[in-house]
């Protein structure tokens, strides 16, 4: 009896590092194009898949397609996930935008309103990372960054309240908030009419 419990206490504790460790991808390549794919909420905005072969993970991505204008922050949700401390890595590409351009990805959400962002925009120049709490943002850090259209990679690294925010393989932001200490969803956004493409989103446990 003794040894039936041990052998199921090692397999409770080898799942729990098999979970720690477990890593989520998304590339969007099999979904079709012109319709959400398969565990993508759209909240807010015009989310679909689309064409394009200049993606790090071709033929396909993610795109936000909606001119919305002002403070409207177009989030889609990546349904099934629900993390903590996490990685988390997305590529990115501005495609169009007057009043607002690029984006990033959202984590530790509890829905539409409340999350984490990180977000490169090539029309200011900088890339920053925020808090958005009942639908309002606090900016936790910025930097100066050059712009352009090409393609970018974010990464974020989160343990506990400790946010570090990297681009293209360089850490620019360097923080700390508690706001959202629990696990909550991962995804993706952009703010008013930002169009943008995104690919290759990953996330697992750091």
């Amino acid at each position: 009896m003794r040894a039936f419990v041990l052998t199921m206490l090692v397999a409770v504790l080898a799942g729990c590092v098999a979970a720690q460790v477990r890593k989520q991808v998304w590339d969007f390549d099999s979904a079709t194009v012109g319709e959400l794919p398969q565990g993508v909420t759209n909240e807010v905005g015009e989310w679909k898949v689309a064409a394009d072969d200049t993606a790090p993970s071709r033929p396909s991505v993610l795109a936000q397609m909606a001119k919305n204008s002002g403070g409207t922050y177009n989030v889609a949700l990546l349904d099934g996930t629900s993390y903590q401390d996490l990685d988390l890595t997305v590529a990115m590409k501005a495609v169009a935008g007057e009043e607002d351009q690029g984006g990033g990805p959202v984590w530790r959400a509890k829905d539409k309103e409340n999350y984490y962002i990180a977000r490169y925009n090539p029309l200011e120049n900088n890339y920053r990372v925020y808090k958005t709490v009942n639908g309002r943002r606090q900016q936790l850090g910025t930097a100066d960054v050059k712009g352009d259209l090409a393609w970018h990679t974010l990464r974020i690294v989160m343990n506990g309240d400790h946010i570090e925010c990297y681009l293209d393989g360089t850490k620019y932001l360097d923080v700390r908030d508690a706001t959202f200490g629990e696990a909550g969803k991962i995804g993706l956004w952009t703010k008013a009419d930002a169009q943008t493409h995104f690919d290759n989103v990953e996330v697992a446990m750091p």
